[in-house]
């Protein structure tokens, strides 16, 4: 199954973006990730909290490739400072539908 990496990001010292993105974008893609979004384009609709900077998506094969990615040494680096130069949130979300999980599923919630 699919998974998607939704992230949202907020610059707080942009010195780590642009080597972050020539290096990291080569990463995710070896490991089998796809860039579905990386923009600034953001329209609100919904929710009382403010929009992020930066929104970003990423199709993984499965979760195991995702969190692979995530605890590789060689990304770790690149982590590190986005998290020093950046206020993120960062989900993994499956790529199923709940009304095609069966109905057991849905009564769980």
């Amino acid at each position: 199954m699919k998974y998607y990496a939704v992230a949202e990001i907020d610059v707080t010292d942009p010195s780590w973006v642009q080597d972050y993105i020539d290096k990291v974008t080569a990463m995710v893609e070896r490991r089998g990730g796809r860039y579905l979004a990386r923009t600034a384009r953001i329209e609100k609709r919904e929710g009382d909290r403010m929009p992020p900077q930066i929104v970003l998506i990423v199709e993984w094969p499965s979760k195991a490739a995702a969190d692979q990615f995530y605890a590789s040494d060689e990304y770790r680096p690149f982590l590190q400072e986005r998290l020093s130069g950046a206020r993120s949130e960062l989900i993994l979300v499956a790529g199923e539908d709940l009304n095609d999980a069966g109905e057991d599923r849905l009564n769980r919630l």
